[in-house]
């Protein structure tokens, strides 16, 4: 019985041994084999994107992720080919997926989440994205989650909330907010002052002035806003303080400054604060409005000739092109057909036909996209 059980021993210890070693070796390579299985379609799918073949890079990405379903790289890489081509609906299924998973770390967790959030966006889903963007405030994404949710209160003209988003990423440190926190106000002035609610209005204009002290259209719509009211004082003292923030931006209110100093006897007052303003800032605008003042013509005025002469613009050139035979001298026809010299150049070029590259001089073959005989032989205005 002993010689026996030391037989056994010496026979079952190695056949033991040998059989640990090959079930180790064939779990070995079933490993491996299934982690060169997915890299080769990973890469495959891979290589067709690079080739802009994204259909065929779809079903080997999904040959993959059915090859290793644990893993999320596929599963985000492939979400984000169904948005890139328009599949909105299946790309939410596979972040909704992910979302689903209870063994998912919380970093990814939060960046299916934001995948997520960019498909509703993309589909024009704007309150389901809106849910999602919220759910990723205070977290990994916080920042772009924020910005996201002020992109879409300004598309969807929520300026209130426009606003309290605004103002929370100016406190994180995500930078100045200011000016569009003012045009977020000044928004709501104006959507009050057309629902008639006048308290409304004045509120949030002062919150407008507040976030950006700087800024020209709060002083701007409180000046047209004083003139609708018949205050045409207040309106020029508005407009005046527009000047000093915005020489540029007085423009756009110049001949309703100019309306204004006459309905309240201010003319004087107009013609000076419009004449500053053109010595800093030269405007046709402005010189329309100090034409209104005189009660005379635009062409009549005897700044419109050197305006022409110094920006030669086509609409100085019409003013100047409508005064009388008499008033016109060889230095206005210099000066027009400076002005129409200068328009007419990005018309005196040709353009490729496949293209759209424009040069001066005639191509057989388009240095743009090597098409040949692709430029009409006529030059674009003549076409």
């Amino acid at each position: 019985m002993e010689f026996d059980l030391q037989a056994w021993l010496l026979i079952g210890l190695p056949l033991a041994f040998v059989l640990g070693w090959l079930a180790s070796r064939l779990d070995v390579r079933q490993m491996r084999r299934e982690h060169v299985d997915s890299p080769k379609a990973y890469y495959k799918g891979l290589n067709l994107l690079l080739n802009e073949q994204q259909d065929k890079a779809i079903d080997a990405f999904i040959e993959a992720v059915q090859n290793d379903p644990d893993t999320t790289e596929l599963h985000f890489a492939l979400g984000n080919l169904f948005r890139r081509r328009g599949e909105f609906e299946r790309s939410v299924r596979v972040h909704q997926h992910l979302l689903a998973r209870a063994d998912l770390p919380a970093s990814e967790r939060d960046r299916a989440q934001h995948a997520l959030a960019q498909d509703f966006m993309k589909a024009g889903l704007f309150d389901r994205a809106e849910a999602a963007y919220r759910a990723l405030v205070g977290g990994e994404h916080d920042r772009e989650a924020r910005l996201a949710l002020l992109n879409l209160y300004e598309r969807s003209r929520d300026w209130r909330n426009a606003a309290e988003m605004a103002r929370a990423l100016e406190v994180s440190g995500a930078g100045a907010f200011g000016q569009r926190i003012s045009h977020h106000w000044c928004e709501v002035a104006l959507e009050a002052d057309a629902r008639q609610q006048s308290a409304e209005a004045t509120e949030a204009l002062a919150l407008a002035h507040q976030a950006a002290p700087q800024a020209p259209r709060p002083q701007l719509i409180a000046g047209q806003r004083a003139l609708a009211a018949g205050q045409a004082g207040e309106a020029l003292t508005h407009w005046e303080a527009l000047l000093q923030a915005d020489l540029a931006s007085f423009s756009l209110v110049a001949m309703a400054y100019a309306q204004a100093g006459q309905s309240c006897g201010q003319v004087e007052r107009a013609r000076a604060t419009l004449t500053s303003a053109h010595e800093a800032h030269p405007s046709l605008d402005v010189i329309k409005a100090l034409a209104v003042l005189d009660g005379s013509a635009l062409a009549q005025s005897p700044l419109v000739l050197p305006y022409l002469k110094q920006q030669a613009t086509l609409a100085a050139a019409q003013a100047v092109l409508n005064r009388p035979a008499e008033q016109w001298t060889q230095e206005c026809a210099d000066a027009v057909g400076k002005a129409l010299d200068k328009a007419g150049r990005p018309l005196q070029r040709y353009r490729c036909a496949a293209c759209g590259f424009e040069a001066q001089r005639y191509f057989w073959q388009c240095p743009g996209c090597l098409s040949w005989d692709s430029f009409p032989p006529q030059r674009i205005e003549d076409q």
